[in-house]
């Protein structure tokens, strides 16, 4: 039986949103990650699934709920817990220009972790252990006295998975890190994120909107609408048999490069705007694009539910 190696429990991160008024970007999340697994977390803009990511990895303070690393809740850690999680726990941000310091050269970047932990005291050994990320990621040594202004974009996040390896982490979270990418480099980047997994057994939370790419990365899959989320469970059997009528939507929003099958092929309208996150009213946040909806829909908030091996939805309809 898989161990886990992250359980999130009824997490919550609200935001002030002006008086008397509280923007619940994540609303009593739940999920489990087994240790060398990825799961996928997908959702429209503004979901809350970088909030989810930055909550986890404590850039934001959560407002309630449970954060199990590894057995020990880290929910509420001191200054000198937090230094100690931050080596086995980074994160690989979505802007690879924006995440790294202009000011400082490549191999600058890779060690301020080294400094900050006080690894490598050693000047020769820590410039050998730059240059070896460096050629893991497939850059040359001779990058590290370069500027991130002088790489390309999938260069530069390569560079930004070289740093977030650096301390050797057990846990990386992906926040959409190939949006910003051209689509050649895309796969580049996704094959050698699996391929370090292998190597190093990496656990993943793998934040994205391809859902395609979420279906070849991931084991398990969660979907997020409005800081909710509406399905979980292994990615073959959510991507298979999607119960919650957001995932049916989104999934048949996906191209797929097959000229009969997009010949037959309908979308599933989801008409209507994305509610207010902004303390939202009582029932379903989906209702109000849902052709489905009923008055318990739009009355009563439905729980996550298991529809069969795990696979959860929270939908009245099921």
């Amino acid at each position: 039986m898989s161990e886990a190696l992250l359980e999130v429990r009824h997490l919550k991160k609200y935001f002030p949103a002006g008086r008397n008024a509280l923007l619940k970007a994540v609303d009593d999340v739940s999920f489990c990650i087994n240790k060398g697994e990825t799961l996928g977390l997908v959702g429209e803009s503004g979901c809350g699934k970088t909030t989810v990511g930055r909550t986890l990895i404590r850039i934001y303070e959560p407002d309630g709920g449970k954060i199990l690393f590894d057995g020990q809740d880290i929910s509420r850690v001191n200054r000198t817990q937090a230094k100690e999680l931050t080596r086995r726990m980074q994160m690989v941000f979505q802007d690879p220009y924006a995440s790294l310091n202009p000011f400082y050269t490549v191999g600058e970047v890779i060690a301020e972790g080294f400094s900050i932990h006080g690894m490598y005291p050693n000047k020769k050994e820590r410039q050998e252990r730059i240059c070896e990320l460096l050629e893991m990621v497939g850059l040359h040594r001779d990058h590290a006295g370069r500027f991130p202004h002088e790489f390309s974009g999938g260069q530069r996040q390569r560079v930004g998975i070289a740093r977030a390896l650096a301390l050797d982490p057990s846990f990386l979270i992906c926040d959409e890190p190939i949006s910003a990418l051209d689509v050649s480099i895309q796969a580049q980047v996704v094959n050698m994120l699996i391929r370090f997994q292998e190597q190093m057994n990496l656990t993943y939370l793998f934040i994205a909107h391809d859902l395609s790419m979420v279906r070849h990365i991931s084991d398990k899959t969660a979907v997020m609408y409005c800081g909710t989320m509406v399905e979980y469970g292994k990615t073959q059997e959510v991507y298979d048999h999607a119960a919650h009528p957001y995932t049916r939507g989104l999934l048949s929003a996906v191209p797929v490069a097959d000229p009969d099958y997009e010949a037959s092929h309908s979308r599933i309208p989801m008409d209507g705007e994305v509610p207010s996150p902004v303390n939202p009213a009582p029932g379903c946040r989906f209702a109000g694009r849902c052709h489905h909806a009923t008055d318990q829909c739009r009355g009563e908030t439905p729980v996550l539910k298991d529809v069969g091996g795990g696979h959860l939805a929270a939908c009245h309809l099921l």
